[in-house]
């Protein structure tokens, strides 16, 4: 299985990045090949310009066509993704996700913004092509405190939906269980 984790977050340290990298974990035995884009770090000009022929932005957008899976993680900010992968899903061609599976992630402040990943992240995927969009996973900051090592403690209660979440992807761990994984 090859997995590719897109990073929403306009921050280089946030729960819905640590967030992702959470699932990655959890998936290691299941992936022969990880790739990680994190939105952050293209050319924001490019972004902005909607610019797709330049050659970071290129390479991530390849990376799609040649992934089976794709973890989008963001925060939500107003009841919505991040505007920063929004720049980014707007360059995808419109079938990009056709065929792929994808599992949506996203943190919030509070309880509050939790539709948003229904009512907001989940219909642009699918507007993309995605037909198998596994249960999201919403955390709020009380469940993602923050710990003094500079890293977040997720309660059982997220532990336990991202790893439903997770359920159908590990399923195929059986069957790629003898590959190399890859490291983002």
């Amino acid at each position: 299985m090859k997995i590719l984790s897109i990073s929403g977050s306009p921050s280089q340290r946030s729960r819905s990045g640590w967030l992702l990298e959470l699932a990655q974990a959890r998936l290691e035995n299941a992936a022969h090949e990880r790739h990680c884009v994190y939105v952050r770090e293209l050319p924001a000009h490019a972004l902005v310009s909607a610019d797709a022929r330049h050659p970071e932005v290129a390479q991530s957008v390849a990376r799609v066509a040649e992934a089976d899976v794709l973890i989008v993680s963001t925060p939500i900010y107003k009841a919505a993704y991040s505007g920063l992968l929004k720049l980014w899903l707007d360059l995808l061609p419109q079938d990009a996700l056709r065929g792929k599976t994808v599992l949506p992630l996203a943190t919030g402040g509070s309880i509050a913004h939790l539709l948003a990943v229904d009512y907001a992240l989940k219909p642009v995927l699918s507007a993309l092509g995605a037909r198998n969009i596994l249960d999201g996973v919403y955390a709020t900051d009380a469940q993602l405190p923050s710990l003094t090592t500079g890293g977040y403690a997720p309660d059982d209660a997220l532990l336990e939906r991202l790893d439903r979440a997770l359920q159908p992807l590990l399923a195929n761990t059986e069957r790629t269980r003898h590959a190399e994984p890859a490291r983002c």
